[in-house]
């Protein structure tokens, strides 16, 4: 069974996104980098990702983290902001009562894309 499937499917990768990014933007560390993005269309992208990602259908589109992040870490995209981001998903994940080792497994998964996301 998939991270995916274990964390309860669609109605909680929607929950933790929603909840996720209510913290991303509240969090002084990182909210710069969202200040014009359409979020409704983010938290599309977000979810598609994360359930293509926690092994889930496949229905996403966006770009790849590489290309995706570009224009931030030109803006100073960092692993201080990874971390941050890092935090807030656990927490996140936390609050919905995601057993502790299903945070680990999506911690490691997102974990995995921290070179891409910024760049190297």
């Amino acid at each position: 069974m998939s991270v995916f499937e274990k964390i309860g499917g669609v109605a909680a990768v929607d929950a933790a996104v929603d909840v996720f990014y209510r913290k991303v933007l509240s969090d002084d560390r990182i909210s710069e980098f969202f200040e014009d993005v359409d979020m409704e269309r983010q938290s599309a992208k977000q979810k598609a990702f994360l359930t293509m990602a926690l092994g889930g259908p496949n229905n996403y589109s966006g770009a790849d983290m590489r290309r995706g992040h570009a224009h931030l870490v030109a803006r100073g995209l960092n692993d201080t902001h990874f971390d941050a981001v890092m935090e807030n998903l656990a927490a996140t994940l936390q609050e919905l009562n995601v057993p502790a080792e299903l945070i680990a497994e999506a911690a490691a998964i997102c974990e995995s894309t921290r070179n891409d996301v910024l760049g190297r």
